[in-house]
């Protein structure tokens, strides 16, 4: 991955650790951008695309763990925490908090270049074959971590079988989906469980996606084989 050229962040607030750590990485071909605290890394992450933190549990102001909780709210980028705490008690914090990884100060360089190589190899697999979070459909939005549906600020009520026909057709966009796999993966309410039920469920779920629900834009179908869902 660093032939790539990743761009690492090295969050420490002991300037001679922080240098040393971007002389050291810079040299095995790694863009590296470093901050003083907390308050400096989310500036830069605001601004700046990572593709992993290096940073200290033990900072004044906002730690590290902390700082961890709170950006795996938003963010999946690896996270390596450093610490001179080494007790068992604090690892497993760490890693509830969300790091992929914990290194205990002092450490041998070369054993921090062998574990960042090591989590950045795994990242490839993880992030080119996940799906978008949120799809857009106009002024529509679907939160596919929550399984909600949103009009701006409105949460829109989505039935049982609703619900589950917006997770079937969000995990394949795109892609036309036959009756025979939407009766399949959706507990239907209406006709027991017949084709029939998947078309009065699709005319009910275009209400609350479209725009126009008689000439629909986003929830389309595909003659001869299903429906279709294509965000913008």
């Amino acid at each position: 991955m660093n032939d790539l050229q990743a761009h690492l962040l090295v969050v420490d607030d002991d300037e001679r650790i922080r240098g040393l750590l971007q002389k050291f990485l810079i040299r095995n071909g790694f863009l590296v951008s470093v901050a003083r605290d907390a308050a400096q890394a989310r500036r830069l992450l605001a601004g700046l695309d990572f593709d992993m933190i290096v940073l200290d549990v033990m900072m004044p102001g906002e730690d590290g763990i902390t700082l961890t909780r709170d950006l795996r709210r938003t963010m999946t980028m690896p996270i390596l925490l450093l610490t001179a705490k080494g007790e068992s008690i604090n690892k497993i914090e760490g890693f509830e908090a969300g790091a992929d990884d914990y290194l205990v100060k002092p450490f041998e360089p070369k054993e921090l270049l062998l574990r960042i190589n090591a989590i950045l190899r795994r990242v490839p697999a993880q992030s080119t074959a996940a799906a978008p979070k949120v799809l857009h459909m106009g002024a529509v939005r679907y939160d596919m971590e929550r399984g909600e549906l949103w009009r701006g600020q409105d949460l829109i009520r989505l039935t049982a079988t609703e619900a589950m026909l917006m997770r079937v057709f969000s995990t394949q966009p795109g892609i036309a989906l036959s009756r025979d796999k939407l009766v399949g993966d959706a507990p239907v309410e209406d006709g027991n469980g017949q084709e029939r039920a998947v078309d009065v469920q699709i005319t009910r779920l275009r209400r609350k996606i479209e725009d126009d629900p008689k000439s629909p834009r986003y929830l389309q179908t595909v003659r001869g084989e299903g429906y279709m869902l294509q965000p913008d």
